[in-house]
């Protein structure tokens, strides 16, 4: 594929940054949202102001690097830099929005900000501008398409990066100017006070996204968290709501409904439609839900794969099972449960699925048949385990994709193969949203005759699921081996056992396994999973005792720490397992935001029951304590995606996830699903 032109430079522009004024936002106002947080090593500012979003992330100490992330198009640019331990970047003010044009005219968005990074010296590695998808491969793995390899235009105190879309379309620009200290032979030095000072642009010619904020977003039951609700406007747009940012800045299934599930009670409906349209204009024709799109230039980069041609039309991602039986509950939730919802619901599902996504025209075919389209599929999914409930009917991952629901590191599952929460859970929990949807007569207008007796079978189905599906993932420890374990786990970890060991009971410790491998063999770890069953469930008294037991005991006996709920612990399980799960791993020993106010919202309405006897509610009532506490103690992350822990001075404290060098990954600093706690509220009385 030869390489396209680079956009012709303005000279002036290159050589001193002198921006007319017309090429701003209004700088004498502030931008409708402009916020900054920092997190670890990460120091990361945010802006929003009429078409432009951008999230600039500077990362300091070794290997520093630029990088602003740009909703529009999933796009973003970033110079990788070769730098010591001690490199630290400040900001020097706030990016500030600017709109300007390409040599031939076209529309280019993005922020210019003024930087300083204390070091020597810094050498530029690599300039990369495109789909944020390709940085994040970039970040992770050190390289690129050649397609989309660009070198740098340098003048005497500037580099610049520019290009076209592969396709021809605007693309993307880049410019450094050193205004503190020198370029000298391709490298950044420093000034007399051992400072390099930088102004950068970066640009994107990706179309914009029509934002959603203020009124139009949250209600006024939405609490006062000012972070959270920073965080969750910059995500929020009519076309979609972005996974979060820098690295999933588009759609993602399972992030877009589990979100709209816990913040229902404080989102605007404009902003519930628009997040359920989203996930029903992406079904495939056989009615799963879109896990990713790929869009923008990486949409290109698949068809060029695929097809060798340069087409942007989306490409959908669907090997996730869990989000296929995530729709119906949270569709459910709205359309009959909520007042709201159900004022406007026929109205929704005769509607179009979405209206120009992303900025395409033409409209999709109505709501209500792209949702009877997944209620079949779930039905369908469900039918041969309720016709013969064993191990190999159950639901397991797609053949040849190591990951399905959440937990979609390759290791998140442990090696299994056939997931506890999709299975003993999120299946039962569709069949009764499908049956509770076809009762509501809703659904009425798109069903023939064989549609209408396929889901009529939903009922029916979920009993044999609920009753069946759990017990085969049933892990039992005997008294003795349990103490073993967690004496021997807590010094491999090295935390202290005795207030574990104290929480262990006389007789054995029971949990359900996180999943099963392919033979059929319970992997050992104990989870955070059964949330998902306390807010979409009514599960028995014994059933709730003991998935309060199990993860309410201190960890490593089991979940909880002084920093938060803890998503897997390993402790049981043998140690080949217990490997695939340290606090480095991004599916570890680690706490993630959203699945603490999964539990949270869980738990309130668990103990809202009016059938449960007075020890099974104290239960509930000890564990929202002790949750809470934990996420009052670390409000300060709580709109971060996840993160680790270290053990000092007999305490845990947060570890920011991706500021070691150590860990897998890297967290965003701004997760959807970690701003729920806009709506999902602490018990009257806690603070």
């Amino acid at each position: 594929m030869p390489r396209l032109p680079h956009l012709v430079l303005s000279s002036a522009l290159a050589l001193t940054l002198a921006w007319p004024p017309a090429c701003f936002a209004d700088t004498a106002t502030k931008p409708a949202l402009s916020y900054s947080l920092t997190e670890g090593r990460n120091l990361n500012a945010f802006v929003r102001e009429g078409a432009v979003a951008a999230h600039l992330l500077l990362r300091s100490g070794k290997d520093a690097r630029i990088l602003v992330a740009f909703p529009a198009g999933n796009s973003g640019v970033g110079l990788w830099l070769e730098t010591q331990d001690d490199a630290q970047w400040t900001i020097d003010g706030g990016p500030r929005p600017i709109t300007t044009t390409e040599s031939r005219g076209r529309p280019l968005r993005g922020i210019v900000f003024d930087a300083t990074l204390k070091a020597d010296s810094a050498v530029p590695r690599q300039g990369v501008l495109s789909s944020i998808r390709v940085l994040r491969d970039y970040e992770a793995l050190h390289t690129l398409p050649a397609q989309v390899e660009v070198s740098p235009t340098r003048t005497q105190d500037t580099l610049d990066w520019a290009r076209d879309r592969l396709d021809g379309e605007p693309g993307y620009r880049l410019m450094v100017t050193v205004t503190r200290g020198r370029l000298a032979d391709g490298v950044l030095r420093a000034g007399a006070d051992g400072t390099i000072g930088l102004r950068v642009m970066a640009l994107t010619g990706e179309t914009p996204l029509t934002p959603l904020a203020g009124d139009q977003l949250l209600t006024a039951q939405a609490v006062a968290q000012p972070g959270a609700r920073d965080a969750l406007t910059f995500l929020s747009y009519r076309e979609k709501l972005l996974a979060g940012s820098w690295r999933f800045d588009t759609y993602f299934g399972r992030d877009t409904l589990m979100s709209v599930m816990l913040l229902m009670p404080a989102l605007q409906p404009d902003a519930v439609a628009a997040g359920l349209r989203s996930v029903l204009a992406r079904l495939s024709p056989g009615g799963e839900v879109a896990h990713e799109e790929d869009i923008g230039e990486f949409a290109i980069l698949d068809h060029l794969k695929t097809n060798g041609t340069l087409s942007d039309a989306p490409v959908y991602d669907y090997k996730m099972v869990d989000s296929d039986f995530l729709l119906a509950p949270v569709a459910r939730a709205w359309l009959v449960d909520d007042a709201r919802g159900r004022a406007t619901a026929r109205d929704f599902l005769a509607g179009p699925a979405l209206t120009n996504p992303d900025g395409r025209s033409g409209l999709e075919a109505a709501a209500g048949a792209a949702l009877v389209r997944n209620l079949r599929h779930v039905v369908a999914q469900a039918a041969p385990f309720a016709a013969a409930p064993e191990i190999n009917t159950l639901v397991r991952l797609k053949p040849g994709v190591p990951v399905g629901e959440w937990r979609d590191s390759n290791t998140g599952l442990g090696g299994g193969v056939y997931p506890y929460d999709v299975n003993a859970i999120l299946i039962p929990a569709a069949l009764e949203a499908t049956d509770a949807l076809l009762r509501a007569k809703l659904l009425d207008p798109w069903l023939d005759a064989t549609s209408r007796a396929e889901l009529a079978k939903a009922a029916d189905l979920a009993k044999v699921w609920r009753a069946k599906a759990p017990a085969l993932f049933d892990v039992t420890v005997p008294a003795a081996e349990a103490r073993r374990a967690v004496a021997a786990y807590a010094a491999k970890a090295g935390v202290p056992a005795d207030t574990a060991l104290a929480s262990l009971p006389d007789g054995p410790v029971h949990f359900h396994a996180l999943s099963l491998d392919a033979a059929g063999q319970p992997v050992p770890v104990l989870h955070s999973d059964e949330g998902f069953d306390l807010l979409f469930g009514h599960p028995a008294p014994q059933a709730l005792d003991a998935a309060v037991d199990a993860a309410s005991r201190p960890f490593p006996a089991g979940l909880m720490t002084g920093i938060g709920m803890l998503v897997a612990n390993p402790a049981y399980a043998p140690a080949a397992v217990q490997d695939l799960f340290p606090r480095t791993a991004y599916h570890g020993t680690v706490v993630w935001s959203w699945q603490q106010a999964l539990t949270a919202a869980g738990l309130a309405r668990q103990r809202s029951r009016t059938d449960l006897p007075p020890a099974t509610r104290d239960k509930l009532t000890r564990l929202q304590a002790a949750l809470w506490q934990a996420i009052t103690a670390t409000r300060s992350v709580q709109s971060s995606e996840l993160w680790s822990w270290d053990f000092h001075d007999g305490h845990y404290v947060v570890a920011p996830y991706g500021a070691a060098g150590g860990d897998a990954d890297e967290s965003n600093a701004a997760q959807l699903w970690s701003t729920v706690f806009l709506a999902v509220r602490p018990p009257k009385g806690a603070r």
